[in-house]
């Protein structure tokens, strides 16, 4: 058995064998078929072997997990060996992976299936472009108020007010920009409507999806966000696990008699938190638990905080639906499909008995 560093780039990889006898053996292979190929004859069923998290580790660990016996996906955030390091070289990088592997004191990270990785990056990819778009309807708007003409932001989000834009009162040059503009603008709206599409059809076919579009404030577009970041949620142990995964959850410093808590670290995906906020905005208003436990929040510490607590909340149910499967038939009232039959079953059985 032995324990294999690996730094991987997009052309080549760094290789440290590291065997149970202290033994090193160093290598560096291009990223090409023959290569890989001779990679993996190299390994034996028993090897343990660890990457960090890049771009195509996805793919490299694809490639390699069938001829080992575990494969680790570091997290560099938390790994900080490599980044640190005076000496920085490939093969030195790849030497320090073998070393903490054969510790067992490498802080792991998650790989998501292929199909919660093409939501994940189709959901960015909506995200960039609503962005853009915004920043386009922005430089509109700043036009027109530079000329002091009134011009709502909102009466451009539709596509017949952008194209019934009378632009004829500007300059030469100011109708060439605002006609740019404008044209992409389009073009960006009609792009969102045809990723919407595929993100609502991609997100139908995930397991959850049904229990997340039947509480109320998560659309099909909030429930694709939701489960393309958070994949497996086998992998988490708990909803605080998931919201401190999410970073929604105080900062701690404690030491000695000290302890302080501050704000939330955001060290989560920031689209999966916004996403998650959104959706709480929206889940107040109909639900009275979520209300209630809003406005309680809401007078003793502000509506910042309030917001937060209350995202926390409705994430303990996204939670709690994912893993036992719950449809909900009322979410309002907290009435999960076929329950009230169930009770009504028992409730039958116990008089005819």
């Amino acid at each position: 058995m032995a324990f294999i560093g690996v730094d991987l780039h997009t052309n080549s990889f760094s290789v440290c064998r590291l065997e149970a006898d202290g033994r090193e053996q160093l290598e560096t292979f291009q990223l090409a078929a023959a290569d890989l190929e001779r990679f993996c004859l190299s390994l034996d069923a028993d090897d343990e072997l660890a990457v960090e998290a890049t771009g195509n580790s996805a793919w490299f660990c694809g490639e390699v997990r069938s001829c080992v016996g575990r494969v680790v996906v570091v997290n560099p955030k938390q790994f900080q060996v490599i980044r640190k390091s005076v000496k920085k070289t490939d093969r030195h990088d790849a030497r320090a992976l073998a070393l903490f592997l054969s510790k067992d004191m490498l802080p792991e990270t998650r790989l998501k299936s292929q199909a919660e990785n093409e939501l994940a990056s189709l959901v960015h990819t909506r995200d960039v472009l609503v962005k853009q778009r915004t920043r386009l309807l922005n430089k509109i708007h700043a036009l027109h108020v530079r000329h002091g003409v009134k011009l709502k932001k909102e009466s451009l989000s539709s596509r017949r007010a952008l194209k019934e834009l009378d632009i004829a009162r500007f300059s030469a040059l100011e109708q060439v920009e605002l006609k740019i503009v404008r044209d992409q603008a389009l073009s960006l709206n009609a792009a969102i409507v045809e990723i919407d599409a595929a993100i609502e059809t991609a997100a139908r076919d995930m397991d959850g999806y049904n229990g997340l579009v039947s509480i109320k404030g998560i659309g099909p577009r909030s429930a694709a966000v939701l489960l393309s970041g958070i994949g497996n949620v086998a992998d988490f142990d708990s909803a605080d696990k998931l919201a401190a995964y999410l970073g929604i959850v105080a900062r701690v410093s404690q030491s000695n008699d000290t302890d302080n808590r501050g704000r939330i670290t955001k060290r989560g995906n920031k689209l999966m938190r916004t996403t998650l906020v959104q959706c709480t905005l929206i889940a107040i208003r109909y639900s009275g638990y979520l209300n209630a436990f809003y406005r309680r929040i809401k007078e003793r510490r502000g509506v910042g905080k309030a917001i937060i607590a209350t995202a926390r909340k409705l994430l303990k149910i996204v939670f709690d639906t994912l893993t036992r499967r719950w449809v909900f038939e009322d979410f309002p009232n907290f009435v999960i499909a076929g329950e009230q039959k169930n009770r009504l079953d028992i409730h039958h059985r116990r008089r005819t008995t």
